[in-house]
């Protein structure tokens, strides 16, 4: 069986920020167990700062998050943005918005709405769609913008 791993974009306080994944200070992992999400570990942001001075969204940065967070197993990233570098990330996990700022108060959602999750990991290979979590769950396409 499927499990899940999420990763969380915070500050440094252990709070969503309203800023795009990437910039987050530190990724929280949370790993299915048991059929409930627990805390695993949190991770550094290395590419917090990471080549954006040339470049906002560069594909550096998208390539450095992809390759740490694959690293970890995750497939499901939670934020409460997500910036250009989504048409890149999306190929490799699901991408969330969530409302909350608390990831006390986002886990219990998450666990409620796991099966949708599962289920797209399970009947797509790549170009997730993109999630939003308020009170219910809303899912569409990403789009990419013309350049």
């Amino acid at each position: 069986m499927m499990k899940l791993t999420f990763a969380f974009a915070l500050n440094n306080d252990g709070l969503f920020e309203n800023k795009h994944f990437g910039e987050a200070d530190k990724f929280a992992l949370y790993r299915e167990e048991n059929k409930s999400l627990v805390f695993n570990e949190y991770i550094i942001n290395p590419t917090k700062e990471f080549d954006e001075k040339t470049s906002h969204g560069s594909l550096a940065k998208g390539n450095a998050v992809i390759g740490l967070l694959k690293e970890k197993n995750v497939n499901v990233l939670i934020s409460r943005k997500f910036g250009q570098n989504i048409n890149r990330v999306n190929s490799h996990f699901i991408p969330v918005i969530i409302h909350e700022n608390s990831p006390e108060t986002v886990v219990p959602i998450l666990d409620k709405h796991k099966k949708w999750f599962k289920d797209e990991l399970k009947n797509r290979n790549g170009e997730y769609a993109l999630f939003q979590v308020k009170s219910g769950i809303l899912k569409s396409r990403i789009t990419t913008n013309p350049k």
